[in-house]
C-alpha cells in the first residue's frame, strides 16, 4: 500500500509522502519517481498526443478534445504545434531551474550529487510537486535567497498554465493582439493570492517564536513569501508546519483548496474558478444580471460551472474529512489538512512527528480515502470538464419563474 501511496503521490503530483525520498529510495527509485512527477506534471492526455506526433499518426479530432480540456485549451486551432511549444517551454525553464539550483547545492555537496538535487527539485517544483531529495524539504535553504527565488519562480510559472504562456507570446509576437481575459484573470487573482496570502501568513506568525518570532523582518517576509506560493499547489516547505498557528493552516487550507491556473501543472478548483464565483458575488452586491470583468461578461454555463466546482470541492473537503475524522484517532484540523492536500495536489502536511507526511501514521483505510483523494483532485476537475464539453441544451420551452425565498 505504501509503494501504491507514493506513485500516486507522483502521478498526481501531490508529495505527501509515507517514505523518505532522500533515505528510503535509491537512485533508480528516485529516477522512477522523477518520471512519474513530470509525466503527471504535462498530463496523461497530452502525453499520449505526443506519443502521437512521435510516431507520426494524425490526431483525431476527439484526441484533440481530449488534450484541450487537459490543457485547458480555448480553441483546437494549432493545438499540435501548441503542444510542441508546451514541451519546449517545459525544458528549458526546468534545465535552467536545474543548473541554478545545482550551482547552490554544488557550495554544500560534489556537483555530481548537486546536479542530481538541483534536477529533481527543478523537476518537482515546476509540476507542482513538491517532493524533496531532502530529508527535511527545504528547512535548511529556509534564508536562502537564491534557492527561495528560484523554486518560487519555477512554483509560480508551473502553476500559471501553458494557455497563459501562448496568449503572451501571441501578445508580443503579433500586433494588435488583446490579450485574452483568461490571461489577466488567472495573472491578476495568481498574484493577488500570493501577495495576500504572504501577508496573512506573516501577520499571523509574526508573534509566534515557534515560526517567525524569532527572524528578523526580513528573513520572515521570505519564508511567509514561499508558504504563500507553495500553498498553491507545490508542497514545499521551510518551516515545520506542525508549528504554525490553526488560524494559519486554515488560511493554507482556503489557498489549497483554490489552487493554480488552468492548463498549468498545479491543481485547485483553479483560480479562474475562484474568481468567477467572487465575480458572481459581485455582482449580486451591484444588482447586476450579468457576470462581468474587465468588460467582458462570463456566459451563464461558465458561471454555473464554476459554481457546481465550487460547491463539489467544498463538499469533497467536508465528506472526506468526516469519514477520515470517524476513522482516525488524529486532531480534526490536522486530518482536513492532509485532505485538503491531498485534494488540491499539494503536499503540504503537518507530518507524523519526523520527516513524513501525517497519512504515514494512519490505517490503511485512512491511506486508501488520502490515496483516493489524490486521483479524485487531480482527475476530477478533468472529468467535470470533459462532461460540460457539450454546449448547453435550449429548450424550445421555458417553465414560468418560480419565486422562493432565501436567505
Amino acid at each position: 500500500l505504501n509503494a501504491l501511496f507514493t506513485a500516486t503521490s507522483a502521478v498526481t503530483v501531490t508529495g505527501l509522502i509515507v517514505a523518505d525520498t532522500a533515505k528510503d529510495f535509491t537512485v533508480f527509485g528516485q529516477i522512477v519517481l522523477l518520471a512519474l512527477i513530470q509525466l503527471g506534471g504535462l498530463g496523461y492526455a497530452m502525453l499520449a498526443t505526443v506519443l502521437l506526433i512521435a510516431i507520426g499518426q494524425r490526431i483525431g479530432l476527439r484526441d484533440r478534445i481530449m488534450v484541450a480540456e487537459a490543457l485547458s485549451s480555448l480553441d483546437l486551432a494549432g493545438l499540435v504545434r501548441f503542444v510542441k511549444t508546451i514541451l519546449i517551454i517545459t525544458f528549458t525553464l526546468e534545465g535552467v531551474g536545474a543548473l541554478i539550483l545545482a550551482t547552490r547545492f554544488s557550495r554544500d555537496m560534489p556537483m555530481s550529487e548537486a546536479l542530481w538535487h538541483g534536477i529533481f527539485h527543478s523537476v518537482s517544483a515546476f509540476n507542482n510537486a513538491g517532493f524533496s531529495t531532502f530529508s527535511q524539504n527545504l528547512i535548511p535553504y529556509r534564508e536562502d535567497l537564491l534557492v527561495n527565488l528560484s523554486i518560487s519562480a519555477l512554483i509560480f510559472l508551473g502553476g500559471i498554465g501553458f494557455i497563459v504562456f501562448r496568449d503572451l507570446l501571441s501578445y508580443y509576437q503579433k500586433e494588435r493582439y488583446r490579450i485574452q481575459t483568461h490571461t489577466r484573470l488567472a495573472l491578476l487573482v495568481s498574484v493577488g493570492l500570493w501577495v495576500l496570502g504572504a501577508i496573512g501568513f506573516y501577520l499571523l506568525e509574526m508573534n509566534s517564536p515557534a515560526t517567525l518570532g524569532a527572524r528578523g523582518p526580513i528573513d520572515g517576509a521570505m519564508v511567509a513569501a514561499f508558504h504563500s506560493g507553495a500553498a498553491r499547489t507545490a508542497g514545499f516547505n521551510t518551516l515545520d508546519l506542525s508549528l504554525l498557528r490553526p488560524s494559519t493552516l486554515y488560511m493554507l487550507i482556503l489557498l489549497m483548496i483554490i489552487g493554480g491556473s488552468p492548463g498549468g501543472t498545479a491543481g485547485g478548483i483553479k483560480t479562474t474558478t475562484f474568481a468567477i464565483v467572487c465575480l458572481s458575488v459581485w455582482a449580486v452586491f451591484r444588482k447586476r444580471m450579468d457576470v462581468e470583468f474587465h468588460h467582458r461578461r462570463m456566459p451563464l454555463h461558465l458561471v454555473l460551472q464554476a459554481m457546481a466546482l465550487m460547491f463539489l470541492a467544498i463538499g469533497a473537503v467536508t465528506t472526506l474529512t468526516f469519514f477520515l475524522a470517524y476513522i482516525e484517532n488524529k486532531p480534526f484540523l490536522a486530518l482536513m489538512f492532509e485532505v485538503a492536500s491531498a485534494l488540491g495536489t499539494v503536499g503540504f502536511s503537518v507530518g507524523n512527528g519526523g520527516v513524513l507526511s501525517l497519512s504515514a501514521n494512519l490505517t490503511e483505510m485512512g491511506k486508501v480515502i488520502i490515496l483516493g483523494s489524490m486521483f479524485l483532485g487531480r482527475f476530477g476537475p478533468l472529468l467535470i470538464g470533459l462532461v460540460s464539453l457539450t454546449p448547453p441544451v435550449r429548450m424550445l420551452y421555458r417553465f414560468p419563474q418560480a419565486k422562493v425565498a432565501i436567505g
